[in-house]
């Protein structure tokens, strides 16, 4: 070990804590090793959720001091946005410009949890009943308790904000586990909120794998709430596990786009682009079925074409890179393993169709069918396919067709045929006037079918993360 490479503890309540036990985690575009984060293990754990519940049970976190503590801590994370996005750069492969706009989306979410803090509120109505119509009953918002947080590597930052600080604006404790690849970037958000002043016991971020840590997380009674992103497959481990306890789930899609026949193709072909592409696809709802009006097919296609081969893979930290590494050489592999049978299978490769290491050339790919697993499965990777539809029912049928169902979008112009999508495509959001990947953080933010359950942004995380009680005053 490098004696320049930095370790990172664990935090406990808010205090670091060294098990000794050392995790490593890669720069994604050298390979090499960036820094050390050490592991939990079960006494960890324990002592975590211990010190959680205690804090809930007997010490109360005021919603002014949850204002007060989020807004310090937005505060923060501006000053230190560059330090940060180098820090995404390092350990997701990021581009820096990406980075830093991840860094301000999170100062904004920071910010509108704080704000939301202060706005939970309930309803007052009398009962209509005879002998009580005079009588009150009113709800209130109370924090649910124990809060677990278990983040992806694609957006390492903004999607623990998106769950520790909803959660902690609700006033519960935090006990966030985020993904091995991308830890440090976790451990410095928590540094911040401890620094802005979170209480003892409300925040502890705890480094390790899904089937150790993970395991043990989601098999402890004392968690009350668990927020998750990731793949289907955990999604419905975590669920079946946590038995009646309450969870939201952000789980996989292949999400999908329609071009109608009266919008511009190349002006769909440059949304379309950076909708596929952005992140080297590593999005939940990355571009991965566009499917174009017969009519207009051939000029989006060679549009989209053009605008793939321009765009530059390579380093992150150079400006002008448009895609950098995926997270790892075996997500590359098994992506480019996807794409050469779908080629083996009849489909058509216009752009990429090519691996390096950790990189994987941006792939159009045309001819596909519906079992291909670049179509039905979800790809994570900078690859799209495009299909031609004769009719919007066709396409809105298309777009159905999938087990997935997170969001979608309609490039058109047409009233009639945006309304017609929005009320049959069956996703957790349909976006009109752009593509599937549109979002932003105060917006409510889920799916349906496998994509998962619940919703996030600040003001629907917080309700998810909240007990609704009703008092009546009989007196």
């Amino acid at each position: 070990m490098a004696a320049s490479t930095r370790q990172y503890p664990l935090w406990i309540s808010g205090n670091p804590c060294e098990t000794g036990d050392l995790m490593p985690v890669l720069d994604k575009t050298t390979g090499d090793v960036y820094a050390y984060v050490h592991r939990a293990g079960k006494t960890e754990v324990d002592r975590a959720l211990s010190a959680a519940r205690r804090a809930v049970e007997e010490r109360p976190f005021p919603v002014t001091e949850r204002y007060e503590v989020l807004m310090k801590a937005a505060g923060l994370l501006k000053e230190r946005a560059r330090d940060l996005a180098d820090t995404i750069v390092a350990e997701a492969g990021k581009l820096r410009r990406d980075a830093l706009n991840e860094v301000f989306w999170s100062v904004d979410l920071l910010v509108e949890s704080a704000e939301e803090a202060k706005r939970m509120h309930g309803e007052t109505f009398r009962l209509p009943v005879p002998g009580l119509d005079d009588k009150t009953c009113y709800t209130i918002r109370q924090p649910v308790g124990v809060v677990c947080a278990i983040t992806p590597f694609n957006f390492p930052l903004n999607l623990a904000a998106h769950k520790v600080a909803p959660a902690l604006a609700a006033g519960n404790a935090v006990v966030l586990k985020p993904a091995e690849q991308t830890p440090v970037i976790a451990w410095k958000l928590c540094e911040i909120l401890v620094e802005a002043g979170v209480p003892e016991g409300y925040l502890h971020c705890l480094n390790g794998d899904g089937e150790t840590v993970g395991e043990q997380l989601v098999g402890d009674g004392r968690i009350d709430f668990y927020s998750f992103t990731g793949s289907a497959e955990v999604g419905r481990r975590i669920k079946e596990r946590s038995g009646l306890r309450r969870t939201a789930l952000e789980l996989g899609s292949n999400s999908a786009t329609i071009v109608h026949a009266d919008y511009d193709p190349e002006a769909a072909a440059a949304a379309c682009c950076q909708s596929a592409f952005s992140n080297a696809g590593q999005v939940c709802i990355s571009l991965q079925r566009v499917y174009v009006h017969e009519s207009i097919y051939e000029p989006f296609l060679q549009a989209l074409v053009n605008r793939t081969n321009a765009l530059k893979v390579g380093d992150p930290r150079d400006e002008s890179t448009d895609i950098g590494p995926m997270i790892s050489e075996a997500a590359a592999i098994r992506l480019a393993e996807w794409i050469d049978e779908a080629v083996a299978q009849g489909a058509v490769a216009h752009t990429g169709c090519r691996r390096e290491g950790a990189y994987v050339w941006p792939t159009v790919l045309t001819g596909v069918k519906p079992d291909m697993k670049v179509v039905c499965a979800e790809t994570f990777g900078p690859v799209v396919s495009v299909i031609p539809y004769s009719r919007l029912e066709e396409a809105i049928a298309m777009v159905n067709a999938s087990e997935y169902g997170l969001q979608a979008g309609i490039l058109t112009n047409d009233l009639a045929a945006a309304m017609e999508a929005s009320r049959r495509i069956r996703t957790g959001g349909v976006i009109i006037g752009g593509t599937c990947s549109f979002r932003i953080g105060s917006m409510p933010y889920g799916g349906v079918k496998n994509s998962g359950i619940g919703r996030e942004g600040p003001r629907y995380a917080i309700e998810e993360m909240s007990d609704l009680k009703t008092v009546v005053i009989l007196h």
